[in-house]
């Protein structure tokens, strides 16, 4: 069969990534990305205490239900379009170029500051960790060496961070596991209270707050789309990645968070998780396993933000690099690396960029956490749950017309996904200062970034078509015919059904 080349293909110029990613390998990378433990530790305690109580676990269900629906549609178009530019390409196959270029430009921020702000988290945590068992070190110390092994294992082929990422997500899965199994065997059924998905407690207040931790907690599930290029199979890595990561995650969440509502009490969870707060879980370790496990609990702790941290920035390299082989961004981007076959120079930028934006922090002498953490991460929060809900249009702006259109997988899914998505990013909106824990003005502004990059984005690509139109064709675009193999990014795939964008 003879190979055919689209007009609109992405160039393959910069060079082909690495093919070593199964259906598995892609789940470990948005797991790892979603740090559980991390996300028990740090945000389930703040929506016990500033949410609804008992009622979180039930907003994980809510958050997992709506993401469900998002990743019908998502899934959709993964098995028509292999890019690694993910939200970019697949805007732009619903929506059209100009609105691409925004949500790309929008995803280089989020995935960015996101990968920064688990950068600050990583570096204080470690720091505490460590002072408590004898070894002090300034925070700076640990921010510097976390950067040096993420940028070793970005610059490298994706296999090996696949294999440090599934070792740090089993053992942190593995431990809260543990920690539940032993509420259950000391409270029986009684571990699992029926109130926590009672109406009278979802019907009460502080429902908003726990809501938008819960989408909080799922951030990077979207992101095996980017991975598409280095997949074996990725029409259905893809989707079969996304399907079982946002399903195993709210249902551990869901799980974990529902037996610490049983270990303390439904009518005490909300005031006993303010007091303690990151310590909650550290707490419930040494009550109901031993000193020993909270020891390694904590260890785990740091190891789930690095994982957590490395993922991220895997995912900001693949936005930079597909940016840069199209020329939204500086074409150096683009390059594959000739023997690792990684986007390094991404990577490398990507860790430029972290080293100057703690060095920032560090030399303003702001914590590393209530400064760099909060800030940062709610920003990258705020963006990727953002290009979520436009994704949910996309997809159905994708399908409208073509005839492999579904009533559910294409258009209601998505649908009930954008509108539970549009209250998502609402709710971070309107309570950033409660995410990022300050009401400092400049923390508060940062949210008008994302206005900014839809504003100027459109703006850029209508520029592109007008001074550059041969480039402004080639913006993440795809072209197919049926049954005839077609080139995607450097390599070949077939697709069973005629697509342009």
């Amino acid at each position: 069969m003879s190979r055919t080349s689209s007009p609109s293909a992405p160039p393959s110029a910069g060079g082909q990534l690495s093919l070593s990613l199964t259906t598995p390998k892609i789940v470990f990378l948005i797991i790892a990305a979603a740090a559980p433990l991390a996300a028990m530790v740090g945000t389930v305690p703040l929506a016990f205490a500033l949410g609804n109580g008992p009622g979180v676990p039930a907003m994980f269900v809510f958050a997992g239900l709506t993401l469900m629906c998002f990743c019908v549609g998502y899934a959709a178009i993964s098995r028509r379009v292999v890019n690694a530019g993910g939200f970019y390409t697949y805007i732009s196959c619903g929506l059209g170029r100009p609105p691409a270029v925004a949500g790309g430009l929008i995803a280089v921020v989020a995935y960015n500051t996101a990968s920064v702000g688990l950068l600050g988290s990583f570096a204080y945590f470690a720091q505490l960790v460590a002072a408590s068992h004898g070894l002090d070190l300034p925070w700076e110390a640990w921010a510097a060496a976390g950067l040096l092994l993420v940028a070793v294992l970005g610059y490298r082929q994706i296999d090996l961070s696949v294999r440090v990422l599934g070792v740090a997500m089993c053992c942190e899965v593995g431990i809260l596991l543990l920690l539940a199994a032993a509420v259950l065997v000391r409270h029986g059924a009684a571990a699992l209270p029926g109130t926590s998905f009672s109406p009278h407690t979802l019907s009460g207040s502080g429902i908003g707050v726990s809501m938008m931790f819960a989408f909080i907690s799922f951030i990077g599930i979207e992101s095996a789309a980017l991975y598409g290029e280095e997949a074996h199979n990725p029409e259905r890595s893809v989707s079969r990645a996304t399907y079982i990561s946002i399903s195993l995650i709210a249902l551990f969440y869901g799980f974990i968070s529902w037996v610490a509502v049983g270990a303390v009490g439904p009518h005490s969870i909300r005031k006993v998780a303010g007091a303690q707060l990151g310590d909650l879980f550290f707490s419930l370790s040494d009550d109901y396993l031993t000193g020993a496990f909270t020891t390694a609990m904590q260890v785990l702790l740091c190891l789930s933000l690095f994982a957590g941290w490395l993922a991220l920035h895997n995912a900001a390299n693949r936005y930079m690099f597909v940016l840069g082989r199209e020329g939204v961004l500086p074409r150096v981007l683009g390059t594959a690396h000739a023997r690792y076959a990684s986007p390094y120079r991404a990577s490398l930028t990507q860790t430029a960029f972290s080293l100057v934006t703690a060095a920032v922090f560090a030399v303003a002498g702001l914590d590393p956490y209530l400064g760099l953490t909060t800030s940062m991460l709610g920003l990258g929060t705020l963006g990727i749950v953002f290009l979520q809900a436009v994704a949910c249009l996309s997809v159905i702006g994708y399908f409208w017309r073509r005839p492999d259109g579904h009533w559910w997988r294409t258009a209601l899914a998505p649908a009930l996904g954008f509108a539970g998505l549009a209250v998502a990013t609402s709710l971070v909106v309107i309570n950033f200062d409660t995410m990022t824990g300050t009401k400092n003005p400049v923390v508060d502004s940062l949210p008008w970034l994302i206005v900014v990059g839809a504003v100027l984005g459109p703006a850029y690509a209508l520029w592109i078509r007008s001074a550059h139109p041969e480039r402004y064709a080639r913006l993440a675009g795809v072209e197919t015919r049926r049954g005839e193999p077609v080139e995607f990014a450097g390599r070949t795939v077939t697709e069973a059904m005629p697509t342009r964008s």
